[in-house]
């Protein structure tokens, strides 16, 4: 893990744009979707006044990681699917930090299916930004779980063979703590819901599932398509994110129309943290992070001579 923080991060109390800016330049193709994702959750840090060193940005693989070294601050690359349980185990040892997690469909609803069920479950108190652009783009476009019926992939010629997933229907399933959705078309609606998804996260698992465009292997999920189709949540009649049946019946029926927004927000759920009983007294004098200690193995090594 490495911090490219600056030494003006935080000149005159104020987190700069440029606090978050590297040298190294992004590679996606040109018109992905990942530029307006990285340029928004900038925006939104820096509206936040999240300083880099306050937060630990966590990259699962695929072209989402690449934002990994576009970055300033500290930022991880981890195993494919496996994002989310590092992301947790960060923010466990050091919960005073901010921890948000990203990964692409394929890793999330497949590889990791998994941890992302858990995280869910277990109400880890992370943010999780899906990249979605139904399919695999970093190796060239194969049909991922999200990738519609009926639609031509590189691998997958005569469309995907297995069932479309409904994330969103998959998550409202687990009762969860907070669902949002956000397209990378309409980025004033993405800082929204990422500020509301990161300023969350201290109440539990903030997972938002971000539909992206992707040019080179995804010709239906253009820019155009997702601005024509996206409507704020508040614009839908009588809609009340805060009501589990009405949200599972929601995402079922918005048809074409995409949703951008809070889609379900339960702050009762105790986060994971809160849950550990035992801990309740330690949180407040020391961190887990804190807590680990140096021991010498002098003595033992010398035994074995």
């Amino acid at each position: 893990m490495s911090c490219n923080c600056t030494t003006t991060e935080l000149e005159g109390g104020r987190v700069k744009y440029s606090d978050y800016y590297s040298e190294i330049q992004p590679t996606w193709c040109s018109g992905c979707g990942d530029y307006a994702i990285m340029a928004a959750l900038k925006r939104s840090l820096v509206e936040l006044d999240i300083a880099p060193s306050e937060v630990v940005l966590c990259f699962d693989v695929g072209c989402n990681s690449n934002m990994n070294d576009k970055l300033g601050g500290y930022r991880v690359h981890t195993l494919h699917g496996r994002v989310l349980p590092f992301a947790a185990g960060a923010k466990i040892s050091h919960p005073k930090l901010k921890v948000i997690a990203f990964a692409g469909d394929g890793a999330t609803y497949s590889e990791g299916l998994n941890h992302f069920i858990n995280s869910l479950k277990s109400n880890y108190p992370i943010t999780f930004f899906v990249h979605n652009n139904g399919n695999y783009g970093l190796t060239t476009g194969q049909a991922s779980a999200t990738t519609p019926q009926n639609t031509k992939r590189t691998a997958n010629p005569d469309g995907p063979t297995s069932m479309t997933l409904n994330p969103l229907e998959l998550a409202l399933s687990i009762d969860p703590a907070f669902v949002g959705r956000s397209t990378s078309a309409d980025i004033g609606s993405l800082i929204k819901i990422m500020k509301q998804a990161i300023s969350f996260q201290d109440e539990g698992f903030a997972y938002v599932d971000i539909l992206q465009a992707c040019p080179t292997y995804n010709r239906e999920l253009t820019h155009e398509m997702l601005l024509k189709r996206s409507k704020n949540v508040e614009d839908f009649p009588d809609y009340n994110p805060n009501n589990l049946a009405a949200a599972r019946a929601f995402v079922q029926s918005t048809g074409m129309e995409i949703a951008n927004g809070v889609i379900y927000k339960n702050p009762n759920l105790v986060s994971y943290l809160k849950k550990l009983v035992y801990r309740k007294k330690s949180w407040s004098d020391t961190t887990l992070r804190e807590e680990v200690k140096k021991y010498s193995i002098s003595d033992y090594l010398n035994s074995l001579s």
